[in-house]
């Protein structure tokens, strides 16, 4: 497999993601163009996704690249043909870059020494996500101008999301401070733990997370009237954040659950900006896959 897949942004150095983040602001000024009409991207979703799977796509779409994208529903995974046969099978296609999501974790795992096409991971079971956690930097970048010193609070089902796992490693090595909260079930006992609503006093940055029931083997006991009242952004829990303190989620949002609806688009919260500088992001990201290989 090329060594310049990115399946996990320890794949990157702090030097690397700052360059990243630079790319990123100068293709959202329009500072920067790339033609990638010659290169063929194979994307391969094998678990749904909206914002990931076509904010790639748009980003390729700007970048110039032709996208193949995949459905596993009208595929030969219907016929049974196994994960690795289909991704050996687009390998074969010879294209240029592989965007793959499969709910395993470190599904890439499978292909060492086995594939030539370079893989960006847009997420692998609960855990990796680097292009979310780029984007929520990008995103907290342009609203303090700074990451080092800044406390971020990660809100929700914490042991079973990749974004928290992604962003607390990463985060951590630029020198941000990141603690966690939420129903103490679904904490992950390596990241330092704070009661709700307390964690909202002091965090600059606060990220909300779905409670992620497709990954539970065991239904959470708290209903989602129940949840938003212990845990959710609300009329009494907003009250609680610091004056310049910005609200975000990596999405879906359950509106009402994690955030009740006004909050959605307050002052604070840069949820759909989070969603524009993913485009930006993931254009910075396969610009260094693709040119840094040479193909």
């Amino acid at each position: 497999m090329n060594n310049l897949s990115i399946f996990k942004l320890n794949d990157l150095t702090p030097n690397d993601i700052e360059n990243l983040l630079d790319l990123a602001d100068c293709f959202k000024k329009e500072k920067e163009k790339r033609d990638f009409s010659k290169k063929i991207s194979c994307n391969l979703f094998f678990e749904n996704s909206t914002r990931t799977n076509y904010s790639f796509q748009v980003a390729q779409h700007r970048l110039g690249m032709k996208v193949i994208s995949f459905n596993p529903k009208t595929s030969s995974i219907q016929k049974l043909e196994s994960f690795y046969d289909t991704v050996k099978t687009f390998d074969s296609f010879n294209p240029d870059l592989l965007i793959m999501r499969c709910s395993e974790n470190e599904f890439w795992k499978k292909f060492e020494g086995k594939i030539k096409t370079p893989i960006i991971n847009a997420g692998d079971g609960s855990g990796n996500h680097p292009t979310q956690s780029l984007l929520d930097l990008f995103t907290i970048r342009q609203e303090f101008s700074r990451l080092k010193g800044l406390t971020v609070g990660i809100i929700g089902d914490i042991s079973h999301s990749r974004v928290a796992h992604s962003n607390a490693e990463i985060m951590k090595r630029l020198g941000m401070k990141v603690i966690v909260s939420g129903p103490p079930e679904y904490m992950d006992p390596d990241l330092e733990y704070v009661k709700f609503p307390e964690i909202l006093t002091f965090c600059d940055v606060i990220i909300m997370l779905r409670m992620q029931h497709e990954r539970h083997n065991v239904k959470c006991s708290i209903t989602e009237e129940e949840y938003n009242k212990l845990y959710g952004i609300n009329k009494e829990s907003v009250k609680k954040l610091k004056l310049k303190s910005i609200i975000m989620h990596p999405g879906p949002v359950n509106r009402g659950v994690e955030i009740l609806d006004e909050f959605i688009e307050c002052e604070k919260s840069r949820i759909f900006n989070q969603v524009e500088n993913g485009v930006f992001v993931r254009m910075a990201l396969i610009d260094y896959v693709v040119s840094k290989q040479g193909i």
